[in-house]
């Protein structure tokens, strides 16, 4: 991997990670036309795992006071009931928030919760999601146009009346089960998630707020584990690139959430809806005609 490889695919990897357009989808096709790796599917994994790690910096940043709050709070919350015997008496948020919680601690739960689904489907399914399957572009073609047609029915039966303060346990598992569709490629975790809470009755930039703040532990997990694994398959004069490609997976992905939360205040999500059918039928009609091998 040489320093070009890497600044473009971590462009890549901060502009697609965010928006619900499948960040997979065009990091498979960002490994294909620089041949990174000469299209070794592990190899492009654990990179494009890494790569996941300046994104996470991003979200980190962009809601560290965010973080911070939900962190306080379900630290305070927790020890007060440890110390002071506080019964639990469930109300709050549609009667299913406990109420010796707040807000933010509540928040906390959920993001656990909703986490849940993708941890135990991940590990269990860990070898095919690092292997060659999950690069094939005719499942790619394929999820990108039915995750598009996904968010077009949410965005037609939806609500969208529920603030990020009003979520409750259902919109944590069903959003939670929403992003397992992100092991799939060119299903896009964002679109999954977004979609997920619209399904749920929740306002657009709400559910991207929770599919942001929701992205932290699955991100984190999977980059830090595809860490680990980098030592032994990728080769020491990756090092560097690697790090330069997370920078600037970071830097973009940062700007990446600003545009997304400022555009669904006042936007639908039809535009990536339109770009999603688009892409995935180019896809499929050039593996249909011959003209690109599905397989890497």
């Amino acid at each position: 991997m040489d320093f070009l490889q890497a600044i473009i695919l971590g462009i890549v990897q901060g502009l697609t990670e965010f928006i619900p357009i499948s960040s997979t989808a065009h990091l498979v096709f960002a490994s294909r036309l620089t041949n990174l790796y000469e299209g070794d599917p592990k190899k492009i994994t654990t990179t494009i795992g890494i790569l996941q790690l300046g994104t996470l910096l991003a979200v980190l940043v962009y809601f560290a006071a965010d973080i911070v709050g939900i962190t306080n709070a379900f630290l305070r919350d927790h020890w007060n009931l440890l110390t002071k015997k506080r019964r639990m008496r469930f109300s709050g948020t549609h009667g299913v928030r406990p109420i010796w919680l707040s807000e933010d601690a509540w928040l906390g739960w959920l993001i656990i919760i909703g986490s849940i689904p993708i941890g135990v489907v991940g590990l269990l399914y860990k070898d095919a999601i690092e292997g060659a399957a999950t690069k094939n572009l005719w499942t790619i073609g394929i999820m990108m146009i039915a995750v598009a047609v996904l968010l077009t029915i949410a965005e037609l039966v939806g609500s969208r009346r529920k603030e990020i303060t009003e979520f409750g346990l259902l919109d944590s598992i069903i959003v939670g089960f929403a992003q397992v569709l992100a092991l799939i490629p060119g299903a896009s975790r964002s679109g999954s998630t977004i979609m997920g809470g619209l399904f749920a009755g929740q306002k657009r930039e709400a559910a991207a707020r929770f599919s942001f703040l929701l992205s932290i532990p699955a991100i984190a997990a999977s980059g830090l584990l595809q860490l680990k694994e980098a030592w032994t398959l990728l080769p020491p004069e990756s090092v560097f690139p690697l790090i330069v490609g997370t920078i600037v997976s970071g830097v973009v992905g940062y700007l990446s959430i600003w545009f997304l939360m400022a555009f669904l205040r006042k936007n639908s999500t039809a535009i990536f809806i339109i770009y999603r059918i688009v892409v995935g039928g180019v896809i499929l009609i050039l593996i249909w005609q011959g003209i690109i091998n599905p397989q890497i």
